[in-house]
């Protein structure tokens, strides 16, 4: 594992939270409907695998209930098919992938530090 590994799976945790935020209590006819919640999740998702292509290759190999090709994946399609925007599979992955993905990056994320007074 590289040091800076922890730094981009912490940054893949905050970006899923945020997603999972966003969704919340979303139904998919108002996720059709909302421009901007659209656009935050392509750019979320995105980023969630913009911080997951720099992982070492062994870092990948030890959480195996992180389906890290997939989330470069996806990232991958949004990025190359921004023309095409496929907008079943960024709510797909908002709604069936991220969440629980949470909890697996919780398990490897460094701790956060304590809030201060």
């Amino acid at each position: 594992m590289q040091k800076d590994d922890l730094v981009y799976v912490g940054h893949m945790l905050d970006t899923a939270r945020s997603i999972v935020r966003k969704i919340a209590g979303k139904s998919r006819s108002e996720f059709d409907g909302d421009e901007n919640l659209r656009l935050a999740l392509v750019q979320l998702i995105q980023t969630l695998g913009e911080s997951a292509r720099p992982l070492s290759s062994e870092f990948q190999k030890a959480p195996p209930e992180v389906p890290w090709k997939s989330i470069i994946g996806v990232r991958h399609k949004v990025v190359h098919d921004y023309l095409q925007v496929d907008y079943d599979v960024v709510w797909s992955a908002a709604t069936r992938h991220v969440p629980p993905l949470v909890p697996a990056l919780e398990r490897i994320a460094p701790p956060e530090p304590p809030d201060s007074l």
